[in-house]
Parts: structure tokens; C-alpha cells; sequence
């Protein structure tokens, strides 16, 4: 599933991508999705790259999980672009307050980072060749979530962080 949305950020063009593993099979998650594409629209570049993910049997053992991340990896590296800022979703990663997160991205435009790639993992995680390519790891808690549900949580911050970044009111 590629999706497109194309709208300038205030004269600054900044390309938003997200590669995740996985479809995004429940309606209410493609719904929300959608509602947010639509509302980030007048705000950047958005593009979603969906690859496969593997089928991991019950009770694989930790090297056929690893070969089994390493097969998505190859997957989520042929969708992120040489000149892309590369932030992966890790349990371990950099936590910011919507605030802070709004003050990154804004970072990155005055910079010149054109082009911002946030991946997130299928349900085993991520391989090391993928969080090797990272540039940083962004953690929402240190709970666990799906990875279908992980999309619409980070669509919606990156959403308040534009509306933040905009100087627009957003729900606090």
C-alpha cells in the first residue's frame, strides 16, 4: 500500500515517510488512517510503504525469529531513500513530549532534512541492519503495542506536531 499526500509545509516541502511491516487489516485503523492523511495533507509530503511480513510459526526459537526480521529488514531498506533522516519506533528509543517532538521535526526543516523516514517493525521487532541504518530510535512508552495501532498513534503525533509547529490549537 503506498499512499500519497502531497501540500507544502508552510513554503518548506517536508517529505514524511512511514514504512511499516504488515497490512493494515482492520477497518477502524484504516479508517483513522485515513482521517489523518486527509488532515496532514495541507501540512507535507506523506507517503506510507507497507511491506510483507513473515508468517512466524509458534514456538520459533530466536533463530529463525532473527531470520525471519532479517527478511522484513531487506524488506523495509528497499523502501527508505539514501537522503532520508531514518527514525525507527524501538521500546528503547528517545522519548519527547508532543511539544519536544514538534520542536524536532521543526529542527529538521530549518536544517534542511527534506525528508523524514519513520519505521516500524513487524511484530517480532526490527532487524539489526534496519536499526543500523537509523540515524535515531523513538520510543511512545515502554509498553507494547500492535503494530497496526502504532501507525495511527504516530500519524496522530506527527499531525499535533504540525499543528503545534503551525501555531495552531490543538487537544491537550
Amino acid at each position: 500500500m503506498t499512499l500519497n499526500v502531497t501540500a507544502p509545509c508552510r513554503g518548506i516541502k517536508m517529505k514524511i515517510t512511514i514504512v511499516c511491516v504488515g497490512k493494515m487489516k482492520e477497518k477502524f485503523y484504516r479508517d483513522a488512517l485515513s482521517e489523518y492523511l486527509k488532515r496532514m495533507s495541507r501540512y507535507c509530503k506523506l507517503e506510507i510503504f507497507e511491506v510483507a511480513d513473515e508468517k512466524t510459526p509458534e514456538g520459533a526459537g530466536a533463530a529463525l525469529e532473527d531470520q525471519i526480521k532479517e527478511k522484513e529488514g531487506k524488506r523495509i531498506l528497499e523502501k527508505i531513500r539514501e537522503d532520508a533522516f531514518v527514525c525507527t519506533l524501538e521500546i528503547t528509543g528517545k522519548r519527547f513530549t508532543s511539544e519536544e517532538f514538534a520542536k524536532w521535526i521543526s529542527g529538521h526543516m530549518v536544517n534542511g532534512t527534506s525528508n523524514i523516514t519513520f519505521v516500524i517493525g513487524g511484530s517480532l521487532g526490527l532487524h539489526k541492519s534496519v536499526r543500523e541504518k537509523a540515524h535515531m530510535a523513538l520510543s511512545f512508552s515502554d509498553m507494547t503495542f500492535p503494530h497496526q495501532l502504532m501507525r495511527v498513534i504516530l500519524m496522530e503525533q506527527i499531525y499535533r506536531a504540525f499543528k503545534i509547529i503551525s501555531g495552531e490549537p490543538y487537544h491537550k
